[in-house]
């Protein structure tokens, strides 16, 4: 997909908003115009014939270098590709400089300007190409793209210098062209049930009775049971009809929290470190395509000052809309006067995944209030394996070890009001977590 910028404009109204021509004299027209007059000056004042003929090439050269004038303006397209691209995949971008004048460019120099997780081929130096009179010329511009978000390539800027050199067009500016970067996902699979299901169909083992696979037991036959129910074994034995009960099968909800207060670590991108929000981005993507293959509904919230919201769906056009809601995932600080994340944003039986790294106090307080409010809440840690304040002075690492300490205790006491944590890492890294979560959802709750 191509976004096109027609730079052309009025003489005097010229594309970088200054007074006067588009089309502007070089100082290479200058030279030969002060070059020429001086020598007929001289050659008059002094009656040197000789002078007048040096004079002579300096003015049939301009005169022959601006027999033909510009009517138009050069264009200047950045494109990019709009397939499918994920971290660490390849970027295929380009400059493309086009002339709808008969008559040619000298001389054009293009300078593009790039994000820094998109390593482009030489995109940090300034390139010089020439284009033919009504026709275009590319800068090719293959590269890496090495985070997810939103990466810019561009904006890019043009000068043309034409008429041998002697006109050059003020500089032609063109707005950066987005880049959709989607995060790359590890391979995640969760065995174990979901707490709670309460769709009507779905993949997931329920606790009510119905229509289902999984046997629920054998009791008498009432009216509406079907007849292909029957247990004639039971029935035989106690000569009374007896039925199969079976627990129906229901897709569940789950909803993504992700913690957005603050940004910790540094990102190097997919084949570096990792910093918070990397780690949650990701991990993000993961486990809401495991669940939306499974059928089930997902929905994702941030926890911090603007409070994005995405409604919880099924199937592939959902997986595809949380990968975009994701890419605008920022650092999102919260003041400490604003009202906290309330238990009432979450369904009753929605599986409340919140990913956070656990560093601003609100955070547990959050989650210590959700799982007191009867919802099943899983933790995900997301701080880098290592994190630690930067080095100031003597003080900072009993500082950062006393942080640890009282991290930890924050651990401990988050679990004292069953709120698993589990440190994310991959494929697998929450099966031990969910199960137990199952066991507690199938003991009876108290009113």
């Amino acid at each position: 997909m191509e976004l096109r910028l027609r730079t052309a404009v009025p003489p005097s109204a010229p594309a970088d908003g200054a007074p006067g021509p588009a089309w502007v004299p070089t100082r290479a027209l200058g030279r030969a115009v002060l070059l020429t007059g001086l020598l007929l000056v001289l050659g008059v004042a002094l009656g040197r014939v000789d002078l007048v003929l040096l004079a002579a090439p300096f003015a049939i050269g301009a005169a022959i270098g601006l027999r033909r004038l510009p009517k138009a303006f050069p264009e200047l397209t950045i494109r990019a590709d709009e397939d499918y691209l994920v971290e660490g995949g390849k970027v295929d971008a380009s400059v493309t400089v086009s002339n709808p004048d008969d008559i040619s460019y000298d001389l054009v120099v293009v300078r593009v300007r790039t994000s820094r997780w998109l390593q482009l081929e030489q995109a940090d130096r300034p390139f010089a190409i020439t284009v033919p009179a009504d026709g275009w010329a590319a800068v090719e511009l293959p590269g890496e793209a090495t985070r997810w978000g939103r990466q810019d390539v561009g904006p890019a800027a043009a000068r043309v210098a034409t008429c041998g050199g002697l006109l050059a067009c003020r500089p032609v500016v063109t707005p950066a062209r987005d880049v959709r970067v989607y995060p790359v996902t590890e391979p995640f699979n969760a065995i174990e049930a979901m707490p709670a299901a309460a769709g009507l169909v779905g993949a997931h083992r329920s606790r009510r009775p119905g229509e289902g696979g999984e046997l629920a037991g054998v009791r008498p036959f009432a009216p509406g049971d079907r007849l292909r129910r029957i247990d004639w074994r039971v029935s035989l034995r106690t000569r009374d009809l007896h039925v199969a009960s079976t627990l129906s099968d229901r897709d569940a909800e789950v909803v993504l929290l992700l913690d957005v207060l603050g940004e910790v670590g540094l990102s190097g991108g997919v084949g570096g470190s990792a910093s918070v929000l990397d780690t949650t981005v990701r991990a993000s993507a993961a486990i809401a395509e495991h669940y939306l293959q499974r059928g089930d509904r997902v929905s994702l919230l941030e926890y911090g000052a603007a409070a994005r919201r995405l409604r919880p769906a099924a199937g592939r056009r959902q997986y595809l809309t949380v990968l975009e809601w994701l890419l605008d995932v920022r650092p999102d600080p919260m003041a400490d006067d604003e009202h906290d994340f309330g238990a009432h944003h979450v369904s009753s039986d929605a599986l409340v995944m919140v990913l956070t790294p656990l560093i601003d106090p609100r955070a547990a307080d959050m989650l210590a209030s959700l799982a007191q409010s009867g919802r099943y809440v899983v933790a995900v840690d997301t701080l880098p394996a290592g994190a630690a304040p930067e080095v100031r002075d003597q003080w900072t690492p009993l500082a950062t070890r006393l942080w640890r300490i009282e991290r930890d205790n924050v651990l401990g006491r988050l679990r004292e009001h069953g709120v698993p944590v589990v440190s994310w890492a991959g494929a697998g890294s929450l099966d031990l977590v969910l199960r137990d979560v199952s066991r507690l959802a199938s003991a009876p709750r108290g009113h």
